[in-house]
């Protein structure tokens, strides 16, 4: 592992904010906020979205950490940008910067419903399993699935406005969920089909993948529009509609960037895009159902 022979206090800050994955976090950060204020609008209490923006924060960033040093050997095959390759940052330093991150979260989540810190720790647990082993395997798209739709259900309960329409808001989320997990995995494909690591995206192959990220948010929008003309979850279709069309333009989009995307370009663009259709899908889906249940 390379590493600088002198640090500057200016490498160690910038060696942090890259191994905290700042956009990832920032895309957690937006729908968690999103969510959140969906399940209490327009009755905004400050003090508590707060409490569960920054708590749900502190848990990635924990997440984000822990992974980049728990594929700290791995990364010095491929991946020789990354801060603790670098020498940007110590492992010993990233191991302590995880396990404080996540004691803060803790602390926190007690100011918060019970379930509420429940949900949380099981999106934890579901994270470092996935930092522990699970990346490496099909498992990890299961991972996702189950993980996803704990980020809605969590907004909602942390805001006191937990709702029945979870329920339902799983297996549309666990679809999104596969579908990202899926795009996440495009840019280290190779590199982890050389190494033998049998991710998800490996077993199924870059063709698949490509096929199957817009397929499963098809799926997903297929499923809400079920609910809805069968007034299982009633909707409020001015805005309803409009997204929907709206996410069909964005899937169209992704299917146009399928064949750059197979001869190696675009792939951070298209995990991206992936990530803006889904929120959008999701928070316009959600948006309609709140308004018609007031």
């Amino acid at each position: 592992m390379t590493a600088l022979r002198r640090r500057m206090p200016g490498d160690v800050v910038l060696g942090v904010f890259q191994l905290c994955h700042p956009v990832p976090v920032l895309l957690h950060t937006v729908a968690v906020l999103l969510f959140a204020l969906l399940a209490v609008w327009p009755h905004i209490v400050l003090g508590t979205l707060l409490l569960v923006v920054a708590a749900h924060v502190l848990m990635q960033v924990s997440i984000a950490v822990l992974n980049d040093y728990c594929d700290r050997r791995l990364d010095t095959l491929s991946k020789r940008d990354k801060p603790l390759v670098r020498g940007l940052v110590r492992p010993y330093e990233a191991l302590v910067i995880g396990l404080l991150c996540m004691l803060a979260m803790f602390v926190l989540l007690l100011f918060l419903p019970l379930l509420a810190l429940l949900l949380s720790v099981l999106y934890l647990l579901l994270g470092q399993a996935y930092n522990l082993g699970l990346k490496s395997t099909p498992l990890s798209g299961i991972v996702f699935a189950l993980a996803i739709p704990l980020i809605p259900a969590y907004a909602f309960v942390g805001v006191g406005h937990p709702s029945l329409l979870l329920f339902w808001l799983v297996p549309v989320a666990a679809l999104l969920g596969v579908a990202l997990n899926l795009g996440n995995s495009l840019p280290d494909i190779e590199a982890d089909a050389v190494q033998h690591v049998r991710t998800l995206a490996v077993v199924l192959g870059l063709r698949n993948i490509l096929l199957l990220c817009p397929l499963f948010i098809t799926l997903a929008l297929l499923l809400t529009l079920l609910l809805a003309v069968t007034h299982i979850v009633s909707a409020v279709f001015f805005i309803f509609i409009p997204c929907l069309l709206i996410t069909a333009l964005l899937i169209l989009c992704l299917l146009l960037l399928s064949r750059p995307v197979a001869k190696g370009w675009r792939r951070k663009q298209y995990f991206y895009l992936l990530v803006l259709t889904s929120l959008f899908f999701a928070t316009g889906w959600l948006g309609s159902v709140l308004l018609a249940l007031h």
